[in-house]
């Protein structure tokens, strides 16, 4: 089973390294009594503290195994590769490289690959409204530093 390469850490920051896109079919999830094949999360890895995501590769014709629900995450759904169906309270939609799906917490969510070839997806999960509670703008109100020293 392939696992996740840390590169750096330090004080402010963790850099890891998940290898090429075409390897994430190596990984598997340990989920309960389910392992399910090509799904690795990021997130613990990351030390993130505000968010998790995860890489998924389905073969053709495979879908994402189950509808789900999440108790305060909303997730955005990447299509990086391939074609399949997306599929949130029983509506279905074609998504292909390029899609960007964002599901509320409620939202009974999967994804299947139609096409021929692998499809690969990233998704990023957060507490949802997060931003409304405080009026924190999207942008964080960045702060520039010091000149870039390349």
């Amino acid at each position: 089973m392939k696992t996740i390469e840390t590169i750096k850490n330090g004080k402010n920051f963790t850099a890891v390294n998940v290898g090429k896109f075409n390897e994430v079919k190596d990984y598997v999830l340990p989920l309960g009594n389910v392992e399910i094949p090509g799904k690795v999360f990021v997130g613990q890895a990351l030390q993130a503290t505000g968010s998790e995501l995860s890489f998924q590769t389905l073969v053709s014709g495979q879908d994402s195994g189950f509808l789900h629900t999440h108790k305060t995450h909303e997730e955005l759904y990447f299509i990086l590769k391939g074609k399949g169906e997306y599929q949130v309270d029983g509506e279905l939609f074609p998504v292909s490289e390029g899609s960007i799906i964002r599901v509320a917490p409620d939202g009974k969510r999967a994804l299947k690959n139609t096409g021929n070839d692998e499809m690969l997806m990233l998704c990023i999960q957060y507490k949802a409204n997060s931003f409304a509670e405080d009026d924190t703008p999207a942008s964080d109100g960045v702060i520039l530093n010091d000149e870039l020293k390349w």
